[in-house]
């Protein structure tokens, strides 16, 4: 297999605009005449199906919540970048481009990170004539916060809740297609399957949540906006519903999945404490613009903060990265965090925590201005842990947020599977082996708004597609085969709870693939999983039916997936014999302990196109060519 990117000729700065000229057109009165499948609503989501129904396409879209804006976009709090250059503080489109490239560890490609930076300023002005109600400043313009792995002001906000608004513009937008009668909505659907009919995606399978039912909707093109796959660690901070599933189905029908090892782990959550914890919360990164993060300089010192001078506190970020301090990138602080706690400088009651601490922000600033900038964030955490922020300094550790591996996807965010367009979190594209602060509402929004409803105008006008109904043949099969699996897990009858495998497998996931890994763990976590999985198959216990509400039954399907694609992420990982952004591999790194790449040999996009359940999935390169940007090791110093 070619991976053929369709990355446009030209300078960087002329690629897209030139590509977008080039692109075959849909007359205004043809679009009524194409249907597009979208799955899933947030910000990707929402945003592709409300701009392709205002041109006029039929669309239909699917989420797997009660309603559209409950989608875990929500969940995203501290900001959207973009290269407006408010602040005058020396930024560019070139700018957000290069630290976004530099951010991933130079594991991006080019063409598409420069036009989500060129684009960003759309997404702000789409914005605020939405009504999204972004932070100003005294003058009245958007106000703008710094993020890690920048060292300007770029990132635009919403006091901690800049997703939920994005989302709801996204949602409003989306609202008024549905009463318009162009986007026909379907929500409590969980999406089982892509159906292929002559080589093409034209439909799909999903289960209707409540009633248990199957149903099959064909279309002429569907685009997948499923988010990330975190949840396959069990504790993540992603939503308890987001899962693999969608994407995971696309690969075994013939999507190439790429990078499905680079997984982000953020540093700034709040540390687990319990056994039978379902899920972690987040603490935005925009905390560490005023927060301060340092553990005691003695190992095994279990005095309180508050008891603890300064002279025998290290500020480990600000020492060693003096350029950016508390704001390197996510993978970097992460990988300090786990370095402190295991040399036992760790703190609360596990040893797996640092503090976050506002004293002297709140000293600088005063109370009121730091409540104005956090306080929702303050509220929940002191809702979680019962502590008070304001008096005493948080307690962090870095946890599962998000995956920038994904489906492979060209320059058109299209899959290997025509007619199966890609976006958001779902695909690979944009961020490399590590994903900047604030920029995943940027690229959802990008993708969905502004790039895709180009790009599968070309394919809709370029390509022959004939007539598929629902009732094909195609669609008929896969129901069944659907039922089959599911008649399977419900006749197992077995010992063991789906959550307990679920949790058991996360375990394994994060001590042997998480912050940090080594080929010898990875090659017994292999095993692991296989073992897991069989076991999985022999002794779970799924109780009830599938012709009904059934959520035991629907997790079930989605940890079956989780315990064949961690396998695959195991593979990637064992691939890629050097260290990038989040795939940090102990017998690789520099003599400062950071990652070390390995540019001669790596230099690659690592795409897995699917064999068979018994065979390894066949390995397929696209090499990335660096013409604008030159190749360094990685430095915040």
């Amino acid at each position: 297999m070619k991976l053929d990117a369709k990355v446009p000729s030209g300078p960087l700065a002329q690629k897209w605009d030139k590509h977008r000229f080039e692109l075959k057109l849909v007359n205004p009165a043809n679009k009524r005449n194409f249907d597009i499948i979208v799955v899933g609503t947030g910000l990707a989501g929402g945003s592709a199906s409300a701009t392709l129904a205002e041109l006029g396409y039929n669309v239909k879209t699917f989420c797997i919540q009660d309603s559209p804006r409950r989608a875990h976009s929500i969940a995203a709090q501290g900001g959207i970048n973009a290269a407006k250059t408010y602040p005058n503080d020396g930024d560019s489109i070139w700018r957000l481009f290069y630290d976004t490239i530099k951010g991933g560890d130079f594991r991006a490609r080019e063409a598409n990170v420069y036009r989500l930076a060129q684009v960003s300023n759309n997404i702000i002005d789409q914005g605020v004539a939405q009504g999204i109600p972004f932070a100003r400043d005294y003058g009245g313009l958007l106000a703008n916060r710094s993020f890690g792995g920048a060292q300007v002001s770029r990132t635009f906000y919403a006091r901690g809740q800049t997703g939920q608004q994005l989302l709801l513009g996204a949602y409003s937008a989306l609202s008024r297609q549905i009463g318009l009668g162009k986007i026909e909505m379907f929500p409590r659907r969980e999406m089982l399957d892509v159906v292929v009919v002559g080589g093409k995606a034209r439909g799909i399978v999903v289960r209707n949540l409540v009633t248990g039912k199957l149903e099959s909707h064909s279309a002429d093109a569907v685009v997948l906006c499923t988010g990330g796959y975190g949840n396959v660690f069990f504790l993540s901070t992603n939503a308890m519903a987001s899962n693999v599933t969608a994407a995971f189905r696309a690969y075994k029908r013939g999507a190439c999945f790429a990078n499905p090892c680079f997984t982000q782990i953020h540093p700034t959550c709040i540390p687990v404490h319990g056994t039978y914890q379902s899920k972690l919360t987040l603490m935005s990164e925009s905390l560490r613009n005023d927060g301060r993060v340092w553990v005691p300089k003695r190992p095994g010192d279990a005095r309180s903060p508050h008891q603890i001078p300064e002279s025998e506190r290290d500020y480990y970020l600000e020492n060693k990265y003096p350029s950016f301090g508390n704001l390197v990138p996510r993978d970097v602080a992460s990988r300090n965090a786990k370095e402190q706690c295991d040399a036992g400088k760790g703190v609360g009651e596990t040893g797996l925590a640092v503090y976050l601490d506002f004293t002297d922000a709140i000293a600088r600033d005063g109370k009121d201005v730091i409540e104005k900038k956090y306080g929702n964030l303050f509220q929940m955490y002191a809702k979680i842990t019962a502590d008070d922020p304001y008096q005493t300094p948080m307690m962090i550790y870095p946890a599962v947020h998000y995956t920038m591996g994904g489906l492979w996807v060209d320059y058109n965010l299209m899959s290997t599977l025509p007619g199966l367009f890609v976006l958001g979190e779902a695909n690979f594209s944009d961020h490399g082996a590590n994903r900047l602060g604030a920029s995943a509402l940027m690229q959802g929004l990008a993708d969905g708004y502004f790039v895709l409803p180009y790009t599968i105008g070309g394919y809709l006008a370029g390509t022959e597609l004939e007539a598929v109904a629902s009732s094909n043949q195609a669609f008929v099969q896969q129901e069944r085969q659907i039922t089959e699996r599911t008649d399977k897990l419900l006749a197992i009858n077995g010992k063991r709870t789906v959550d307990e495998i679920h949790r058991q497998l996360g375990m394994i996931m994060w001590d042997f693939c998480g912050m940090a890994r080594n080929n010898a763990g990875l090659e017994k976590a292999r095993g692991m999983i296989q073992e897991l999985r069989a076991e999985f198959w022999k002794n779970v216990k799924v109780p009830g039916s599938r012709m009904q509400f059934n959520q035991s039954l629907e997790r079930a399907g989605r940890v079956a997936d989780f315990l064949e694609f961690a396998e695959l992420m195991i593979i990637d990982a064992l691939a890629r014999q050097e260290s990038c952004g989040g795939h940090f591999n102990e017998d690789f790194q520099t003599g400062e302990n950071e990652a070390l790449r390995d540019d001669e040999n790596f230099c690659h996009v690592a795409a897995w196109v699917y064999q068979g359940d018994e065979t390894d999935p066949a390995f397929h390169k696209e090499p990335l060519k660096f013409e604008n940007v030159k190749l360094t090791q990685r430095s915040y110093k």
